[in-house]
């Protein structure tokens, strides 16, 4: 894995396919890195996170993330810390239950977490209020968050500037690890 650049993998929301990720898998490939689609089975968090990480390749460093539920599901992985993940990226991550976040935040799985993460969200989103998306994301070990005003749970609007974004997370991952700069 010296020095190896990480593969990304990105899965789609629970309403969503591949279909629905794919905008942002193309665009990442466009800007020259290899991106992955991920199907995220439906059902719980945690049996859906279990299925995936038996699914992603452990001889390479990774980059993990997805749309909202597929966020959710490989933040699950990330925590678990079993595989090479080096970065994890959300897009529209589902804090609470849409417009209801008196019903509990998402994120007991998210001190586990110690690889770099990058958030990205709409600021009307109804499933992350943004006051408690902020507080939530500082909470994490190595997090980032980056809003779009106006926009709610879909990114696809700004689906370019999500993917040069995440081109320069996924850059400065590697310009991070020692063994990237070999003489």
């Amino acid at each position: 894995m010296d020095g190896a650049r990480p593969a990304i993998y990105l899965g789609h929301g629970a309403s969503g396919s591949v279909a629905t990720i794919a905008p942002f898998v193309e665009e990442l490939r466009r800007l020259g890195l290899e991106a992955h689609p991920l199907v995220v089975p439906r059902g719980g968090a945690a049996p859906a996170a279990r299925r995936v990480a038996a699914r992603l390749p452990v001889d390479r460093p990774l980059v993990v993330g997805g749309h909202s539920f597929g966020g959710r599901v490989t933040s699950l992985v990330a925590a678990d810390g079993r595989l090479p993940i080096v970065g994890l990226v959300c897009l529209s991550y589902p804090l609470h239950r849409p417009g209801r976040p008196e019903t509990g935040l998402r994120t007991e799985h998210w001190p586990a977490i110690r690889c770099p993460t990058l958030l990205l969200s709409g600021e009307r989103d109804p499933f992350a209020r943004l006051d408690l998306l902020r507080a939530a994301v500082a909470a994490l070990p190595a997090g980032a968050l980056v809003t779009y005003p106006g926009l709610g749970h879909d990114l696809r609007p700004v689906a370019e500037d999500v993917c040069r974004r995440i081109a320069a997370f996924v850059e400065g991952l590697r310009s991070k690890d020692p063994s990237s700069h070999a003489p």
